[in-house]
C-alpha cells in the first residue's frame, strides 16, 4: 500500500485549522487484479476552492508514476467520502468503478456538500454499497459515519496483519489515538490494526508489540 501525495492546502478562516497548512493524500493498494486507488485528491479550476484553500495540486497521473505506479493499472477507486479534496481527480479515470456508500452518493447532490461537477461527471461509474462490503479479495470497506453521513474506511488484509485507511474518520493520528472517540473511531480502534493511515496526516500509527513479562 503506497501513500500518494496529491496536494497541499492552507486552511481558510472558517476551518478549525484556520491558517495552518495541510496535506492531501491518496492511497494506492497493489492487488493482483490491479491497483485499488483510495481517493483522488483535489482537482483544478474551481474558483471557490482556489480562493479559500489555496491548493497546490499535483496531477494524479504524475503522482502515481512518481511512485512507480502506472495510472492505467487503476481498476477500482474507493472514496472515503465525496468532499472536494477526496474526489477531485476522478475524471482522470473515466469508466473505472467508483465504490462509495449509497448515503454518501445521495448527499453529494445536496448543495454545499462538495464542488458541483465533481460527482456525476461524464464517464463516472459508481458502485454503491450499503454498509460493510468486500470490494476485492482482501480489501473491504467499513461504514464509519461521522465526518460525513456516508463516510467509509478501508481495511486491507496483508501477510503482516490489518492495514487501515481511515480517511477522515479522524483528522490525524493524534486525535485517533488519544482524542474523544465517536462510535466509528471506537470501532476502528477495536480492530487493532498493524498500521493506520490518514488522509490529512503523513503520520502512520503502528500497533505496539505486547510487553514481555518476566
Amino acid at each position: 500500500m503506497v501513500p500518494v501525495h496529491l496536494a497541499d492546502v492552507t486552511y481558510p478562516e472558517f476551518h478549525p485549522l484556520a491558517g495552518e497548512d495541510g496535506i492531501v493524500l491518496a492511497f494506492a493498494i497493489r492487488h493482483p487484479e490491479g491497483l485499488v486507488l483510495v481517493d483522488t485528491g483535489i482537482g483544478e479550476g474551481d474558483a471557490w476552492v482556489d480562493e479559500h484553500y489555496r491548493p497546490r495540486v499535483r496531477d494524479i497521473g504524475e503522482a502515481l508514476r512518481g511512485a512507480a505506479l502506472e495510472p492505467a493499472a487503476v481498476r477500482t477507486i474507493v472514496h472515503t467520502h465525496l468532499h472536494f479534496d477526496h474526489c477531485g481527480q476522478d475524471n482522470a479515470f473515466p469508466g473505472v468503478p467508483i465504490v462509495v456508500q449509497r448515503a454518501e452518493r445521495e448527499v453529494a447532490d445536496v448543495a454545499g456538500h462538495t464542488v458541483p461537477g465533481l460527482v456525476g461527471f461524464p464517464g463516472a461509474r459508481y458502485e454503491l454499497v450499503d454498509g460493510d462490503s468486500e470490494i476485492a479479495p482482501g480489501v473491504s470497506v467499513l461504514a464509519t459515519p461521522g465526518h460525513t453521513i456516508g463516510h467509509q474506511s478501508v481495511v486491507v488484509r496483508t501477510d503482516d496483519g490489518l492495514v487501515l485507511i481511515v480517511g477522515q474518520a479522524a483528522q490525524d493520528a493524534r486525535s485517533f489515538a488519544t482524542g474523544e472517540a465517536d462510535e466509528s473511531v471506537k470501532r476502528l480502534r477495536a480492530l487493532e490494526a498493524e498500521r493506520i493511515h490518514f488522509s490529512h496526516d503523513r503520520a502512520v500509527l503502528r500497533r505496539r508489540a505486547p510487553v514481555a513479562r518476566a
